[in-house]
């Protein structure tokens, strides 16, 4: 039986069901009723399977009958009734779910604290920081539709389960925070009992359930004196306003009027004749202007109320004839019945901003408004704003995307290498022919990237749609560049190798020899193949005309033996020539061509016999002399013989004399005219007509690919026969065979048309008016872009790019203002309501009046109020106070205006006005006293003085400078970047109250300008190239040098120099390998010499002797050694001797010629193998003598005689450029050399010879880093001023690196912004005045008003001070607003407190901002300032009756956040300690609360003292080391430090006596061990704070000495006496030895 590892266990009815993994224990059924242990278990729910997405899947599990012990059992043990189900139906979640569920966060509940969630658990007594806590939410899934449940699981399938609780804090209890208090105010009575009192305000309310504010005023009784006479008890309080009314009677009034209109109205009115009706009707019309008859505003003038009562000390009323009598306030006034602002409902929302897709910000804004139906009218409520805006999608189904926006370019410029040299040396900007390295510009404009997504740059025909330019700022993201490097590749020359040698007379054409002319042909190949095919190469072959040509001839290879005649041994005889048939390029050719011209005959020669003369053999005849042979130049060869042997006396054949040992021929008989063809340029391609079918076929299919050739066209070039030397001859004179062809194919190249862009859109016209109201004239302009230049021929481009037009100028300039028409008549309180009014008129008194305002637009038609409201300045008032004068009044007129002053600071000006009517004749009104009639006034002084402001600005070169090169194409990085330029300093201009003014006012237009100097880069200076050095080897290969020098180093930011040469940093090097011909330079050595025979026998002639020669260096030609060199050109080991000693035959020797050249050494070089020379018999000996050795024989030793050979490879060479270009590709290279084994380098043709392998590459390609300059964008537009106003303003312009330098390009440099000062503007501001006291009219206390001025003020924008008051013009153009505050409050209503009255202050000033936090915690609960408003108590009696102080708090942004601490005071005369804010402010409240003092004894009150403590008897002491002292009333005042004083012991070494304070004494009392004696403090103080008597003793003895010591110094400094001079001074030395005996200290 299977066995499961479960656990069960029966659970009570309080106890959570927890089984392990499985989340449905409610299922496990147990048959408890039957006490079986037996049970189902069922297992964990499958997977929902099914074929549909949605509720129809079905899931199943396992479900086992286990016993509680945890073995299984069949299912028929177990109760079948209570068996759980084994499948269910479930939701099979689908991947497209996705989109339809989603969780549903609820929000967090309460934090609730950890301790709370433990049954029973306290909060913990001391909080820091915050208590944690744990807060709750709901989380769910649902369906996204309509927000309805669903199940976990089908959110649980994509994302996990959010989590449903999370740790939070709770913040302490903040406790109220209050200042301290301020000064006692005097006393509120001037004689009798009165009070003072002191306030303080709240910093920090109390939060969090702390505690709460204490009193924020202490009062004190104070008693000036008593009074002399009876104290004021009564005065005369005024009461506030009652709201505004109507009269009943007046509306009763209209009623009637209203009912009675009708008939008999019309009646009455058609009485009147027209004419009156029509002046009636103008004067209705002229009425309603002047009256308010707008629907925004309903104005109703009624009256309002106020009580005056008579007020006793004591708080209570009494009747008003207590009251000393006086004028009466008034208690009636008109005023305007309050309306409150009425608005019209929210209009439908307007369309969404954004109405179309764009990913980065997919929400737009809608804005929907409301109208104002009513204004507010006096005291009525402001209107709510009349407009709100939210975020929305764009509406509707397939929305388009957006338009965005993206870089274009136009295609590259030509690659211009100029443009490069340009930045180096601009006098090498006008080379031609130059290549290599280079700079490519273009343009880079921004478009829209449209829907369709032009493909204009890949397809040619689809160019003329191009996107139509934009604004660049629409465009984002990095700009592409606007240059490159690019590459013009470099033609390579035409190389060629020297003429070769002339060769025989021959035929044009062999195969057309008849009566054809001869030539001599010298030819030369190409040795490095040119650019553009062979055709760019100098003429390859030369004619020279010759006589009898011939195809073939024989040519001699050797002569045979010479073979004496008739079989003789000796004597003359013939020499066979070994001859094959050549051609005329000397090539071996079959011997049957050579059959017309006769074979060389058999040379005649001799063999010496033994008593003749022996002769050398002929040398071969030498180089001819010339070349070609004319009348005076005729080409002459030598070859020459020398004597071996004399003949013996009579007997032998005799030797010839010296001038037949030499024999001279002429050679190059042909005349020195030399013929070749020369070919012209070839010319252009054009279209060939013979193929033009052809062409048409290429040129429509090539139309659209726009690289390859469009067609096949032909080129032209011209061929002319030169003479060398003298210019063009008749081609007939120069062989037909080499002639070069005049005629050749080429490729056409694509015409290319002339692409632009659409023009843009016009710019924008912003309408802007002048000061008159008129709309300033401004132009528009458009332009478009090249994107491709016109080649080949194709269409070119509009000359128009630009173009401009005059903006539409708006007949109406566009501004809005509002209107004020004329005041209404002054309405009074009727007077049935204030007849009873003492003093009252009824025809005069205080009234009322109302005006009209309307919407005007600037040109004065009517407007819509709403455009006032939001363009306009602040709304003029439409009420106004006014008085209609009473006949007891005085009336005068207005003011006039000041007369005008002759000059500033001269004289005085004067305004006047005058009495009105009656007026004119009361006496009380021609009192100037009360009534002036002028003024005068000093004419003002204006004084100006101007002084500058502020730093120098950077040093700003003058606009321009720009250079365009063709077709607009922008050379960027081509800007003027230094010379003479301007710095500027700010001026700022005062009057004579050194308030600031506008800089005109000083004649200046704003600035200081100076010169000034911006240093240009001066760049690395190099001079030429060096020419070549010579090859540093003669034979093989080797390096040659050129070098440049140093001419002057950079400086302000100039070019740098190249790496330079490490040993002496002043030279750059460039270094090529070369190749020097071994067989340049040979040694030519003339014939050895006639023999000189040292022991001369007359008879013989022979013996021992001497030979010389001649041994010279010469160049090698083609046609052999041509002139003389120095002897240090050629190969010293290889130079012949010159001279040789050797043995003269005697007649009868044997005569050998001389050794022939030794045999080569067979390879590998071993002294086993050897090599021979050899020599034949000139002369056979006589009979009896024999002939030495003819073979010589020497092994082979290794670099003796034989040498291994391999190659060498040079190192590789400097990058080497074509001549004209300055970087870009180039090529370095490398040679083979062929090296003998030991080391010497020898002619490459040895190791060819030996077939060795060649494995390297010889070249290979390279870059030379093209120098670019930095190049930079143009100074943008000045910025905005940074400050609108003041000393202060900045203008600010960037520029940017749009081409980094590269190479030993021109850095960048480091200034890339620049800034100059504004011109200095006041700054203007509205600012209150302060309140002024409140005013109650004529009474002593009640309800009033108190007033503040609106002023205009003038500043330099410094934080220093508030500015001076100017005059109220020069603000009219700014708002009407103080601090942002567009709510200008110049009156508000305060209370008067009367005269013992309890009264609260005005509120504080707001507090600091103050963060609820925990310093350095981190923790921060959020930041909230406070007010409040204390009591103040006049009357020790009306205490009870004082209101309730006040605070009230508001939320506020960046909060400071502090800490509290306890601060103690030693030095004061009062013990002190207070609470300490971390900025330094003291406070109540805040820090925490004092730890209990240590012993359980209590104080009261208790023991705050620095240094004191509660003793057992609950009496505060003060600490060891300090002193009592009581206040009058015997509490303990404070502790006092006393002086402690050290009486040493027997065993103290110390021999004096000190005096020193205690600071913190706790020394014991007991001897300490390895200490001797004691020490005692001395208590100067008794318990009862007084001094004890002994202090008074020591007093008094130091007193006594003082006394001595003073007079021991009189009597030390007395003039003595002269005969007692010696005693007197020791007398006076002893006092002094005493003062110094012991330590100076004292």
């Amino acid at each position: 039986m299977k066995q499961f590892g479960f656990r069960f266990r029966f659970l009570t009815a309080h106890q959570t069901v927890s089984l392990g993994v499985i989340s449905e224990a409610q299922r496990f059924i147990v048959s408890y009723c039957n006490f079986s242990l037996l049970i189902y278990f069922p297992g964990p729910w499958g997977r929902c399977m099914g074929s549909d997405c949605g509720p129809g899947g079905s899931q199943s599990r396992a479900v086992w009958c286990a016993h509680v012990d945890g073995w299984t059992t069949l299912h028929t043990n177990c109760d079948q009734g209570q068996r759980p189900s084994n499948q269910r139906n479930c939701f099979r979640v689908c991947d497209w779910h996705k989109d339809l569920y989603d969780w549903k966060l609820g929000a967090w509940n309460e934090c609730v604290p950890v301790s709370a969630r433990t049954f029973g658990a306290s909060r913990p007594f001391t909080c820091s920081g915050g208590e944690e806590g744990i807060q709750t939410r709901e989380v769910g899934c649902m369906l996204k539709s309509d927000g309805s449940p669903a199940e976990d699981a089908i959110c649980e399938y994509f994302e996990p389960k959010p989590r449903l609780e999370q740790a939070c804090l709770i913040p302490c209890p903040q406790d109220c925070v209050v200042s301290e208090y301020s000064p006692w105010t005097s006393c509120s009575k001037t004689c009798g009992t009165g009070l003072r009192n002191r306030v303080r305000s709240v910093l920090v309310p109390p939060l969090f359930g702390g505690a709460v504010c204490p009193n924020l005023t202490e009062f004190q009784s104070c008693k000036p004196g008593p009074c002399t006479g009876p104290e004021g008890m009564y005065s005369l309080r005024v009461g506030p306003w009652n709201p505004c009314t109507l009269p009943q009677t007046r509306t009763t009034r209209q009623v009637k009027r209203r009912k009675g209109k009708g008939q008999g109205l019309r009646e009455r009115a058609g009485l009147k004749d027209p004419e009156t009706r029509e002046l009636i009707q103008k004067k209705r019309t002229r009425n309603r202007l002047n009256r308010q008859e707008s629907p925004f505003w309903d104005i109703q003038v009624g009256y309002q109320t106020r009580d005056v009562t008579c007020i006793h000390r004591n708080g209570s009323a009494v009747g008003r004839n207590l009251c000393t009598p006086r004028d009466m306030p008034l208690t009636v006034q008109s005023c305007v019945l309050p309306k409150d602002c009425q608005v019209t409902d929210w209009a439908e929302w307007g369309p969404c901003s954004k109405t179309c897709v764009d990913p980065e910000s997919p929400r737009g804004n809608r804005t929907r408004s409301r109208q104002v139906l009513q204004f507010p009218v006096g005291e009525g409520a402001e209107c709510p704003p009349l407009e709100e805006s939210e975020s929305c999608d764009p509406p509707g189904e397939g929305v388009p995307p957006c338009a965005n926006y993206t870089w274009r370019t136009t295609e590259w410029s030509d690659c211009r290498v100029d443009s490069l040299l340009s930045q180096q040396d601009r006098r090498r900007s006008n080379l031609t022919g130059l290549c290599g390295g280079g700079l490519q510009t273009r343009e880079v404009y921004c478009v829209q990237a449209n829907a369709e997504l032009l493909k204009y740059l890949n397809d040619l025909r689809e160019k003329d749609k191009a996107s139509r330019p934009v604004e660049n700022k629409l465009c984002e993201g990095p700009i592409p560049n606007r240059s490159q490097l690019c590459q013009i590749p470099c033609p390579i020359d035409c190389e060629v190798s020297p003429w070769g040698a002339w060769g025989p007379c021959t035929f044009e054409n062999c195969d057309d020899q008849a009566g054809k002319k001869g030539f001599k042909l010298r030819k030369r190949r190409i040795t490095n193949e040119p650019t553009g095919g062979p055709g760019n190469c100098p003429h390859l072959v030369e004619a020279v005309p010759c006589d009898e040509p011939s195809c073939y001839d024989w040519q001699m290879v050797s002569l045979d033996q010479c073979i004496p005649d008739d079989e003789k041994p000796c004597g003359p005889g013939t020499q066979l020539a070994q001859v094959q048939c050549v051609n005329s390029n000397g090539e071996e050719v079959d011997r049957s061509l050579c059959s017309s011209s006769s074979a060389p005959e058999p040379v005649p020669c001799e063999v010496p016999c033994s008593r003749d003369c022996v002769l050398s053999d002929w040398t071969p005849w030498s180089t001819c002399s010339q070349t070609c042979s004319s009348k005076t130049i005729e080409g002459k060869q030598m070859r020459t013989r020398s004597i071996l042997a004399y003949n013996a006396g009579e007997g032998g054949a005799l030797c010839p004399n010296s001038s037949s040992l030499q024999e001279v021929r002429n050679c190059n008989e042909n005349a020195c005219t030399v013929y070749h063809w020369q070919t012209g340029p070839w010319g252009p391609c054009t279209e060939d007509p013979s193929a033009s079918s052809l062409n048409t076929s290429m040129s429509v299919r090539g139309g659209s690919g726009g690289q390859g050739p469009c067609s096949m066209g032909m080129q032209t070039r011209k061929v002319i026969c030169v003479r060398v030397n003298v210019g063009q001859v008749p081609p007939k004179k120069c062989p037909d065979g080499p002639r070069p062809t005049t005629v050749r194919p080429c490729q056409l190249p694509c015409k290319k048309d002339c692409i632009m862009t659409p023009f843009s859109d016009w710019t924008a016209c912003p309408v802007t008016c002048d000061a008159a109201g008129n709309a300033v004239k401004r132009k528009q302009s458009r332009k478009r872009l090249i994107i491709q230049l016109p080649s080949n021929g194709g269409q070119d481009c509009p000359e128009v790019l630009e173009e401009e037009r005059d903006c539409e100028v708006p007949k109406i300039c566009p501004g809005f203002r509002w209107k004020t028409h004329k005041w209404r008549k002054c309405q009074l309180v009727p007077w049935f309501i204030r007849q009873n009014s003492a003093g009252a008129q009824e025809t005069c008194g205080p009234g009322l009046q109302t005006r009209a305002v309307s919407c005007r637009q600037l040109d004065g038609t009517q407007a819509d109020i709403g455009e006032c409201l939001k363009f306009a300045k602040a709304m003029p008032t439409i009420t106004q106070r006014c008085q209609l004068p009473c006949q007891d009044d005085c009336q005068l007129t207005n003011w006039s205006k000041f007369s005008s002053c002759t000059a500033d600071c001269v004289g005085v000006r004067t305004r006047k006005r005058a009495l009105i009517g009656r007026s004119k004749k009361k006496d009380k009104c021609k009192n100037t006293q009360m009534y002036p009639l002028s003024e005068t006034q000093y004419c003002p002084c204006d004084k100006y003085n101007a002084q500058p402001v502020g730093n120098w600005s950077d040093c700003i070169l003058p606009e321009g400078g720009r250079v365009e090169s063709i077709l607009g194409m922008k050379v960027q990085g081509d800007i003027k970047e230094c010379g003479q330029g301007y710095r500027y300093q700010a001026m700022v201009c005062y009057d004579q109250d050194n308030r600031l003014v506008e800089t005109l006012r000083c004649n200046s237009h704003g600035y200081i300008e100076e010169a000034c100097i911006i240093p240009c880069p001066s760049d690395c200076k190099l001079s030429e190239w060096s020419n070549w050095s010579r090859c540093s080897k003669s034979c093989g290969s080797g390096v040659k040098v050129r070098s440049k020098w140093l001419r002057e180093k950079p400086y302000n930011g100039g070019r740098p120099c190249p790496k330079l040469d490490h040993i002496n940093q002043v030279q750059v090097y460039e270094v090529v390998p070369c190749r020097s011909d071994c067989n340049q330079y040979v040694w030519v050595a003339e014939p050895w010499s006639v023999w000189k025979v040292s022991n001369v026998d007359l008879k013989e002639n022979c013996g021992e002797g001497v030979q010389t020669r001649k041994v010279r260096c010469m160049l090698n030609t083609i046609d052999g050694p041509s002139e003389s060199v120095e002897d240090y050109l050629c190969d010293p080991e290889e130079m012949p001797l010159g001279a040789r000693e050797s043995r003269l035959p005697c007649p009868e020797d044997c005569v050998l010629n001389d050794w022939g050249p030794w045999s080569r050494c067979s390879l590998p070089c071993t002294r086993t193998n050897s090599r021979v020379r050899l020599a034949y018999t000139l002369r056979s000996p006589s009979v009896g003598r024999e002939c030495p050795d003819t073979t010589d024989k020497e092994p082979c030793g290794l670099n003796l005689n034989c040498f291994n050979y391999f190659y060498n490879i040079t190192d590789w060479s400097t990058c080497q450029l074509s001549p004209n270009a300055v970087c870009g590709s180039g090529i370095k290279t490398r040679m083979l050399d062929c090296v003998r084994s030991d080391g010497k380098s020898v002619d490459i043709k040895f190791c060819e010879e030996l077939n060795l392998e060649k494995k390297w590459q010889m070249n290979i390609s390279c870059v030379v880093e093209c120098p670019v300059n930095c190049q930079l964008s143009e100074w943008s537009a000045w910025s905005e001023c940074s400050q609108t106003c003041g000393l202060e303003g900045k203008m600010w312009r960037q520029r940017s690196v749009v081409q980094a330098s590269q190479g030993d390009g021109r850095p960048c440099p480091s200034q890339m912004e620049q800034w100059k000062p504004c011109p200095v503007r006041p700054c203007y501001r509205w600012q209150y005045s302060p309140w002024s006291e409140c005013r109650v009219e004529s009474v002593v206390c009640g309800h009033g008003i108190r007033y503040r001025n609106l002023s205009c003020f003038v500043s330099d924008g410094s934080s220093d001070g508030d500015g001076s008051l100017v005059d109220e013009e020069l603000c009219s153009s700014l708002e009407l607003a103080v601090d942002g505050d567009k709510q200008i409050r110049l009156k508000e209503a305060c209370t008067l407190p009367c005269p013992g009255e309890c009264y609260l202050m005005e509120w504080s000033d707001w507090s600091s901002c103050v963060s609820i936090c925990v310093r350095g915690a981190g923790v921060d609960f959020g930041s909230v300032q406070v007010r409040s408003r204390a009591v103040l108590a006049q009357e020790p009696e009306n205490l009870q009756l004082c209101p309730d102080q006040a605070w009230e708090s508001e939320p506020c942004t960046g909060g400071e956040c502090y800490e509290y601490k306890w601060f103690s005071s030693v030095n004061s005369t009062r013990p002190f300690i207070w609470c300490q804010r971390s900025d330094g402010l003291n406070v109540t409240g805040g820090c925490p609360s004092m730890n209990p003092p240590v012993d359980n004894s209590s104080c009261d009150p208790p023991c705050l003292m620095p240094k004191s403590f509660c003793s057992e008897a609950g009496v505060c002491m003060c600490e060891e080391g300090f002193t009592e002292v009581l206040s009058p009333t015997g509490q303990l005042d404070q502790c006092a430090p006393i002086p402690i004083l050290e009486i040493p012991t027997a065993g103290d070494k110390k021999g004096d006596v000190k005096t020193s304070r205690a600071i913190n004494p706790t020394l014991p009392s007991t001897i300490l061990p390895g200490r001797t004696g004691r020490t005692w403090y001395l208590q100067p103080y008794g318990p009862d704070g007084k001094l004890k008597m002994w202090v008074y003793g020591v007093a008094a003895g130091a007193f006594v000495l003082l006394i001595f010591i003073v007079s021991m110094i009189y009597l030390a400094c007395k003039k003595p006496k002269r005969p007692q001079r010696q005693r007197q001074q020791n007398n006076r030395l002893k006092p002094l030895t005493l003062a110094y005996d012991g330590d100076t200290d004292m």
